[in-house]
């Protein structure tokens, strides 16, 4: 309003200034009219930092009143993004300790400080920012532990206009729900699902740039080029493969070959209340232009989700599959002998979660999930005979229930069934919290 006052202003200012004058006469108003509003506009911009100075923090993420704290949208935006005022420092981060029994192994049982993670961002006006995340892993770090200190992301964002922003350094690819929004209360369970860590490998981030798009119609895009996976770091031992391919050959962003680029798409509609449906893919090389067998070496990752968020009820479901090409020469050499690269995985999971109590803060979650993962489904450039034999698709019933002290706060339990091999039955307890 004051905005427009000012402008309605000046018009009239220069319409009298113009009637029965000369030009110097109107020359020197004008040039009076121009400072004059330039110092408003000084004074208009100091009042609004003084107010968002003033005004009481909102935490990052918190739902409201109306709201489960297990119906937040997969499509909220990360932490790292809420808005703060312009020159200052905004801290946000989250951790989750848990505890996890085997069920027929109890001398197997082990406690852990999962995750803790140290946020900062800087926002450096109105269009621009800086955001870093922290990621300390089970608590201890030396040569000795098997605790890990790594950046999560490292990234600068500008808003180019209203409707489209770009995303430059290290940062998480928008694939699934999970990768982008991971936090502790905004899943369900005590450990991340499978198919989000074991074919699409959670916590996955790559250094590039990224392009995110939306329109009033609830579609949101993202696309962007990035470092890609480095074939030549696939290790001769199975059991780290087995539990993700990709997970097992990803850079981080430390010294990443940058040779093979990959190229990722992704679209989302957002335009019914409570209800998202989308999908990515994502194309890679990941021979890196070294001197290994397969040259020309690439990795696709394509995946499909679904969630929808009505009354007490959250639905979700997804399924990814992946596939590596041109890697029988490497899988005939020594190191392929020993431990071959698959030319298939894939998963999928159903999850259904449902508010059965909410008192204030207080809300109680239970929740089924069913998924389903391979993370070898067949291999090529094998002699006759010394392909490895192909493990069915794990198959697994999670249920339990978040209760939550707080939105920010959550308290979990859940006990999963391997209906392939019950000798990985356990219970699992977990703390988890953001801010």
């Amino acid at each position: 309003m004051i905005k427009h006052t000012c402008i309605a202003a000046a018009v009239l200012l220069v319409a009298q200034a113009s009637y029965g004058q000369t030009n110097s006469d109107v020359a020197a108003e004008m040039k009076q009219l121009r400072d004059e509003l330039r110092q408003l506009r000084l004074e208009m911009q100091a009042l609004k930092s003084q107010q968002s100075a003033k005004a009481e923090p909102v935490p990052a993420a918190v739902v409201p009143a109306s709201v489960s704290p297990a119906m937040v949208s997969a499509v909220a935006p990360p932490a790292a993004t809420q808005e703060a005022a312009p020159n200052a420092v905004s801290l946000f981060g989250y951790g989750e300790l848990n505890m996890t029994r085997p069920r027929h192994n109890a001398a197997d049982a082990v406690a852990t400080a999962r995750r803790g993670v140290l946020g900062f961002g800087y926002r450096f006006n109105d269009r621009t920012r800086f955001a870093a995340e922290l990621e300390i892993e089970n608590a201890v770090v030396s040569a000795g532990d098997q605790g890990e200190v790594a950046f999560e992301q490292l990234y600068v964002e500008h808003d180019i206009h209203e409707h489209l922003s770009a995303k430059m350094g290290l940062f998480l690819l928008p694939i699934g729900y999970m990768n982008e929004t991971h936090e502790p209360t905004r899943y369900m369970g005590v450990h991340r699902n499978l198919v989000e860590t074991a074919i699409i490998p959670s916590t996955w981030r790559e250094m590039g740039l990224g392009l995110r798009g939306t329109n009033d119609n609830g579609l949101r895009w993202d696309a962007g080029v990035v470092t890609s996976f480095d074939l030549t770091k696939w290790p001769t031992e199975s059991a780290q493969t087995k539990e993700s391919p990709l997970g097992a050959i990803h850079q981080e962003g430390q010294l990443a070959k940058a040779a093979s680029l990959a190229y990722y798409g992704v679209l989302n509609y957002d335009g019914i209340p409570g209800f998202n449906i989308g999908g990515s893919l994502f194309q890679g090389g990941i021979a890196q232009k070294q001197t290994i067998p397969s040259p020309n070496a690439s990795v696709t990752l394509a995946e499909v989700h679904t969630k929808w968020q009505v009354g007490a009820w959250d639905l979700a479901a997804l399924a990814a599959q992946g596939r590596f090409r041109d890697v029988g020469a490497f899988n005939a050499s020594a190191n392929g002998l020993n431990n071959p690269v698959p030319d298939q995985f894939r998963g999928w999971y159903a999850q259904a979660a449902y508010r059965l109590w909410r008192q204030g803060d207080y809300s109680l979650v239970p929740f089924a999930r069913y998924e389903r993962v391979n993370t070898a489904l067949s291999f090529s450039g094998l002699p006759v005979g010394l392909a490895p034999a192909v493990d069915p698709d794990t198959r697994v019933w999670t249920m339990g229930a978040n209760f939550y002290l707080h939105p920010q706060v959550v308290l979990k339990f859940d006990t999963q069934r391997y209906l392939n091999n019950s000798a990985f039955d356990r219970l699992n307890l977990g703390l988890g919290f953001h801010y």
